[in-house]
C-alpha cells in the first residue's frame, strides 16, 4: 500500500485545498480515509475551512479571466496532456480507487480509463464548439449564435465514482473555458488528492494556476457554502435525490444553474423471447457490479410470467458463483459496501421487502467473518411493486417481479420516482422499438439487449424525473458549461426594425 500511495504523492497526512502545485492549503479538522475492505485507516486529510475555501474560489475566479482568453484548441492541449498523464498512472490510480472505495480492481482501473476517454473526447470537442447561423428577416443583416465560457464552476462528486464523474465535468468545462473547484466525497478524499497532484503537474507544465482546484471539506460547511456561492454560476452535483432537491432549490434561488445527477431505480424487462443467457449476464453485472453502488445499478427485473421461474433459477445459480472478498484479488467479482451504515441500510431494506410480501431467493446476509463491510448479493421475489421497491437502496438488492403484457411491464418500469437507466432483453424488433418509443421507457437511458450500467462517454449521461434532468459526458452536454449569445450584424446603411415595425 505504501508504494502505491508514494507513487501518487499521498502522504500520511495531506492538505485538502489546492489551486496549483505550490499552493496547497488547509486549516480545518482532520478527515481520515478508511478502507471499506479492511476497516483500517489509510491516511488523513486536513480539510479546508471556509476562509481557505473562499481563497480557493477567489483564485478560480481570477484564473478564469486568463483561461477563457486562451483559444479553445489551446485549452484542449492542456486536457490532452492531462489524459496522457492519466494513461501513465492508470494502474496505480485505479488501484487507489479500489483501496479507498472498494470496487474491484478491474472496475477501479476502468474508472480511470473513463477519465482518459473523456479527455480524448474533450480534445476533439475543443475544435467543435460550434454555433448556428440564421437568416435575418431584415435586409442587409446577418444573424448567428456563439458560445462563450460560463465562468468558474463548482463540482460536488459522490463516493461511488470518486474520479470519473469529476473528469466528466472537468474535461468538458476546461475546454469550454471554465475554471472549476472540486469538492469530493468525504469518504474518498485520497483519490481527489492524487488527481489534484496530477492536475498540478499539468498546470505547471503550461504555466497555469487555478484552473483545476480542490476543496476537501464537510458537507455541512464547504458543500453548503459552494451551493450558495454566487461566484459559481454552475453547480454540478452527484448524489441522492433528496439532497439534489435541496441543491436545486438553493442554486435556483440565486439564479444559478445546477447540473443534477441523482438516484436511479433501474429496471430490466425480460421478454419470453429473450436470449436468457445474455439477460442473466446483463442482470448480474448490473445488480452486482460495484456491489450495487452505481446510480445505474439494476434494482428491478420485470420478467414475463411464462419464463419467470426459469430466469429466477438461472439468476440464483449465477449469484452462487459470485466471489466476494478482497477487491484487489483477481478472481473477486464483488467487494464491500462503502460503510457499516450502508450494510445496515441494506439489512433494513431486506426486512421491509419481506414484510411487504417478498420472498428471499438468495443472499440477504452480511458476512461478519470479513473485516470490512461485506454482504451477500440478494434476490427478492416480490408479488408487486410495493413501497420498498419504489425506493433506491444503494446495495446489491434485486427485486424480481412478473408481468403478462409488454405494456404492463413498461408501466411498472416507469412507475417509480426515478428515471435514470432502463433496459429490455428481446429478440423482436417490434418489441424493442415499442420500448424505445415515446410511449416506452421514460428514462434518460434506454438500452436493448444490454444492462442498465456501463454507459460510454460518447453519449449524454443522465436521467429524468427525480434523477434531476442533468446531462453529462458526451453528445452536446458541453453546452451546459457555456453561455449562448445571439448576434445580429447590420451591414447595410439602413436601420429596419424587426416585424416590419415603423418607428418615427
Amino acid at each position: 500500500m505504501k508504494s502505491l500511495l508514494d507513487k501518487l504523492q499521498i502522504a500520511a497526512t495531506n492538505l485538502g485545498g489546492c489551486t496549483g502545485s505550490d499552493q496547497w492549503v488547509a486549516g480545518g479538522e482532520r478527515l481520515t480515509s478508511y478502507s471499506p475492505t479492511s476497516g483500517e485507516a489509510i491516511a488523513d486529510v486536513e480539510m479546508v475551512d471556509l476562509a481557505h475555501y473562499d481563497a480557493i474560489v477567489d483564485q478560480s475566479v481570477e484564473s478564469f479571466t486568463q483561461w477563457r482568453s486562451l483559444p479553445a484548441p489551446a485549452r484542449g492541449q492542456v486536457v490532452r496532456d492531462l489524459g496522457n498523464r492519466l494513461r501513465d498512472l492508470c494502474e496505480p490510480l485505479g488501484e487507489l480507487v479500489t483501496l479507498e472505495m472498494g470496487k474491484i480492481r478491474a472496475e477501479g482501473i476502468g474508472e480511470v480509463q473513463e477519465m482518459i476517454d473523456i479527455c480524448d473526447f474533450a480534445v476533439g470537442l475543443s475544435r467543435q464548439l460550434c454555433g448556428s447561423t440564421m437568416h435575418s428577416e431584415r435586409p442587409g443583416h446577418r444573424m448567428y449564435e456563439q458560445w462563450h465560457p460560463l465562468g468558474p464552476i463548482g463540482i460536488i462528486s459522490a463516493f461511488n465514482f470518486p474520479v470519473a464523474v469529476w473528469s466528466w465535468n472537468a474535461a468538458l468545462a476546461a475546454v469550454c473555458g471554465d475554471t472549476m473547484t472540486w469538492k469530493p466525497s468525504p469518504q474518498t478524499p485520497l483519490t481527489a488528492v492524487a488527481v489534484q497532484h496530477i492536475c498540478n503537474d499539468i498546470m505547471a507544465d503550461h504555466q497555469l494556476t487555478g484552473v483545476f482546484n480542490l476543496a476537501i471539506g464537510s458537507n455541512e460547511t464547504v458543500a453548503a457554502r459552494m451551493v450558495a456561492d454566487r461566484r459559481l454560476p454552475l453547480i454540478s452535483f452527484t448524489g441522492s435525490c433528496a439532497v439534489g432537491k435541496q441543491v436545486a432549490e438553493v442554486v435556483s434561488a440565486r439564479m444559478g444553474k445546477s447540473l443534477l445527477e441523482l438516484g436511479g431505480n433501474n429496471a430490466i424487462i425480460v421478454e419470453a423471447d429473450a436470449n436468457l443467457e445474455l439477460a442473466v449476464r446483463g442482470i448480474l453485472f448490473g445488480a452486482v457490479g460495484t456491489a450495487g453502488q452505481r446510480c445505474t445499478s439494476t434494482r428491478r427485473v420485470l420478467v414475463q410470467r411464462s419464463i419467470a421461474n426459469e430466469l429466477a433459477d438461472a439468476l440464483v445459480a449465477a449469484y452462487g458463483q459470485v466471489s466476494i472478498g478482497d477487491p484487489m484479488a483477481p478472481d473477486t467479482l464483488m467487494g464491500p459496501l462503502i460503510t457499516r451504515q450502508a450494510v445496515e441500510t441494506m439489512e433494513q431494506a431486506i426486512e421491509n421487502a419481506v414484510r411487504q410480501g417478498g420472498e428471499i431467493l438468495c443472499g440477504g446476509q452480511p458476512l461478519p467473518q470479513q473485516a470490512g463491510h461485506f454482504v451477500t448479493p440478494t434476490i427478492i421475489r416480490m408479488p408487486s411493486q410495493t413501497a420498498q421497491v419504489h425506493q433506491e437502496t444503494f446495495a446489491p438488492i434485486l427485486y424480481l417481479m412478473e408481468y403478462d403484457s409488454l405494456e404492463s411491464a413498461i408501466g411498472l418500469q416507469n412507475d417509480v420516482p426515478q428515471g435514470l437507466s432502463s433496459a429490455i432483453f428481446t429478440t423482436r424488433l417490434q418489441t424493442a422499438e415499442k420500448f424505445l418509443a415515446a410511449t416506452g421507457s421514460d428514462c434518460g437511458i434506454a438500452n436493448v439487449n444490454i444492462g442498465t450500467s456501463g454507459a460510454e462517454i460518447g453519449g449524454a449521461f443522465g436521467g429524468e424525473k427525480d434523477t434531476g434532468g442533468g446531462r453529462e459526458s458526451g453528445s452536446d452536454a458541453w453546452k451546459l458549461y457555456m453561455r449562448r449569445q445571439t448576434n445580429t450584424i447590420n451591414w447595410s446603411d439602413d436601420l429596419p426594425l424587426a416585424q416590419g415595425i415603423e418607428f418615427g
